[in-house]
Order: C-alpha cells, then sequence, then structure tokens
C-alpha cells in the first residue's frame, strides 16, 4: 500500500483519533491542585514537579505508572514501584535480563524504547509517564495529554540526579534516601575489599564496548559505568581523557591495544561478529595487552553494566567488582 493513498490517510486518521480519545480517557487534571477524577467525585491532590519541559503537576501518590526507558525502569522498581507499562530495549530477552522476572511479570510492553506505542500507553489510563528529554522531548506534546509526563534533560552519567526526580515525581523521596545512604554503604565494603582507597586508586580499569554497526567505545569519564568506577575509587587510564565529551575514546580492532590497562571488563551490543568482537579478541593485538596476558580481562553483561542505569543495576556491577578484582 502506498504511504500517500486514500486508505493510507484515513487508517492514519483513525488511529490519530483512537490515540486521541484514548488520551482523554486516560488523563486527569494535571493544570489544577486537585483532581476529580474518581468515580466518587473526592478530589486527588497533585503537587508541582521541576523538569526539564518545566514545571509539572502530577499526582501524589501516582498508582499507574509507565517508564519509557531502563533508566526509570530500574528507578520505579528499585523505589518499590512497579510500572503497569514500559517500554523494552533492542535486546532479545524484552525486559532487561538483571531484572528479576518476578519484578517484571504483569508489565505491559509498549514497544520498542525510541517508538513507543501512544496507542499502547493510553490504554494503560497512567496517571505518570517517566522519561527524558533525550530520548522522547519530540514526543512531550503528545504524551502530555495522555499523563502528566516528567522528562529529565538527559540519562546515563546523570544518572543519580534522574533517579532523585524520579523519586519525587513517584512520592516516593524517604525510599530514595534510604536507597542511596545503601548504595554509600555498598560501595564503601567494596572499595575495602580491594584493599582501601590506595589500592583502588592504583589500579587502572578500563570498560570496552563492541557495538553492532559502530567502531569499538572505550569508555570515557561521563557515563553510567564510569560512575561506579570512580565511586569506588578506582584509577581510570590516560586514554580515557580523550573520550569525546568525556563518553568514549572510539577506535577499529586496529587500535585496540589503546584499551589496555591493568584490569579491563568488555561488554558486546549486537551480534559479537558484526560488532567485531570475534575479529578483535581473536586477534594479535589483544591477545598482546598486559591485561589479557596477566588473566585481567573479563566479559560482562552488556544489559546490565552499560543499559541498567540505575541502583538496582548498580549494586549487581558492585557485586561484580568486588568478585573479579579479587580473584
Amino acid at each position: 500500500m502506498a504511504p500517500h493513498s486514500p486508505r493510507a490517510r484515513a487508517l492514519a486518521a483513525v488511529s490519530l483519533a483512537t490515540v486521541a480519545a484514548l488520551a482523554l480517557a486516560a488523563c486527569g487534571s494535571s493544570t489544577g491542585e486537585t483532581d476529580s477524577r474518581s468515580g466518587s467525585g473526592s478530589a486527588v491532590s497533585t503537587r508541582t514537579v521541576k523538569t526539564a519541559m518545566g514545571d509539572v503537576k502530577v499526582t501524589k501518590a501516582p498508582e499507574r505508572v509507565v517508564v519509557l526507558d531502563t533508566a526509570e525502569l530500574d528507578s520505579a522498581l528499585t523505589l518499590g514501584v512497579k510500572p503497569v507499562g514500559s517500554t523494552h530495549a533492542d535486546v532479545k530477552s524484552g525486559f532487561l535480563n538483571y531484572l528479576p522476572e518476578d519484578r517484571v511479570a504483569d508489565i505491559k510492553d509498549v514497544g520498542q524504547m525510541m517508538t513507543p506505542n501512544l496507542e499502547a500507553i493510553a490504554a494503560l489510563k497512567p496517571d505518570l509517564i517517566l522519561t527524558s528529554k533525550v530520548r522522547h522531548g519530540d514526543k512531550y506534546a503528545e504524551l502530555s495529554k495522555i499523563a502528566p509526563t516528567v522528562m529529565t534533560e538527559n540519562t546515563g552519567y546523570p544518572w543519580k540526579e534522574n533517579f532523585q526526580l524520579h523519586a519525587e515525581a513517584l512520592g516516593k523521596k524517604a525510599e530514595a534516601e534510604k536507597v542511596t545512604a545503601d548504595y554509600v554503604r555498598h560501595v564503601a565494603d567494596v572499595t575495602k575489599a580491594l584493599g582501601g582507597k590506595a589500592k583502588a586508586a592504583g589500579t587502572e580499569v578500563n570498560m570496552v564496548r563492541f557495538v553492532e554497526g559502530a567502531d569499538i567505545r572505550i569508555y570515557g569519564k561521563k557515563n553510567y559505568i564510569a560512575t561506579i568506577l570512580a565511586d569506588v575509587g578506582l584509577g581510570r587510564p590516560a586514554i580515557t581523557d580523550k573520550a569525546a565529551d568525556g563518553f568514549s575514546y572510539d577506535v577499529s580492532p586496529e587500535k585496540i591495544d589503546l584499551a589496555d590497562a591493568d584490569v579491563v571488563f568488555h561488554s558486546t551490543y549486537g551480534d559479537p561478529k558484526k560488532a567485531k568482537e570475534t575479529e578483535t579478541t581473536g586477534g594479535g593485538l589483544w591477545k598482546n595487552m598486559d591485561a589479557v596476558k596477566n588473566g585481567k580481562v573479563f566479559p560482562v553483561d552488556d544489559q546490565l553494566w552499560i543499559q541498567g542505569i540505575g541502583y538496582t543495576a548498580a549494586d549487581k556491577i558492585l557485586d561484580e567488582l568486588r568478585t573479579k578484582l579479587t580473584k
């Protein structure tokens, strides 16, 4: 069917009308301090949350939350909130595999992360949507018609600040304080297990990611995993200072030796062959790196180490750091 045929235009009109109708059914007032959605006519109190898109009035205790990215899903579950809907990352397992199956059971999949299904979201009648401007800023107008939409500016590196905004939107600030305090204690325990701050700082660590359809990434100091390594106090090689915008320094397999360090962790996104992992790790440059020869190269789960972006993921990463670095 041609994209601009009369039938296509008719179907598009029906689809837009459906979204609008569902949105009206799903939305309550987000402009006042009370909301009379309940059948009994009782008011639902709201509060104002400052977001990347301006002030947003949200229900004091949201009960039907939809999250549109992995960080928001981690935040909600960490805070004891089970979303009614979530997008999925581009992985075979649907929701990221580090999340316990019982915690994600019955969460409605509302589409791929970058292309959420607005009709599916509206059908869930959410009272809060969590996401980020970098992911869905272009869809803010549509999303905010469905439910109050709280967006952080970005994702990844500012994950701790983002978590606090998620907690505020969810009405879980007290729970957030406990989560962050527990994380600080966990970090201190891992640093101690590694021999203390000085020894940790003397161990230079690199994180390498093989990405299907892109160059190999040597992660810099401004991304999610880098913040955890920094919290533990681990050293980072000089190559990380060359990372573009602090995020990553990208290389071809012919320059993989630039990733050498005392310890190298590596993960793969996509097919290992298409991501050049198979070619690279089987080559001489990789095998001649000091980290490889010293048995200090560790494959890790990309879904956990790179894509999780939250405190539940961070706690699991801390446990793996302790295990692998104390071998």
